[in-house]
């Protein structure tokens, strides 16, 4: 998708796609602190009418590669971002368990977060 702009709202944890000026979809996030630094991909979402475009591979991809120019890790909880890293082994390296377990206990903390 050549005419997708995505950005990085990290106060409000969201990894949006734009198109013409308007969110066509967004990944919702957190950073985990410890035991290790971490973005922890909650939920993807496309607007249906933009669906089938590309647009949450190309949010996965970004989110990915933010937390490579980091030097920090990707411990996804949303489906579609395992789906997708699982797909992608090369560009998204498989998280630590106990850092997923870190995140999940995290999330379980934070219910009003999402």
């Amino acid at each position: 998708m050549s005419d997708i702009e995505i950005r990085d709202d990290r106060a409000a944890g969201r990894l949006e796609a734009l198109q013409g000026g308007e969110v066509t979809g967004h990944i919702e996030y957190f950073v985990l602190e410890s035991p290790a630094r971490a973005l922890v991909p909650v939920h993807t979402i496309v607007e249906p009418a933009h669906e089938g475009k590309g647009i949450a591979g190309s949010l996965a991809r970004e989110l990915y590669g933010m937390a490579e120019r980091e030097g920090i890790v990707v411990a996804p909880l949303c489906p579609y971002v395992v789906k997708w890293a699982e797909r992608h082994p090369d560009e998204a390296p498989a998280a630590d368990p106990a850092l997923l377990e870190a995140a999940k206990d995290w999330l379980r903390a934070h219910p009003e977060r999402f």
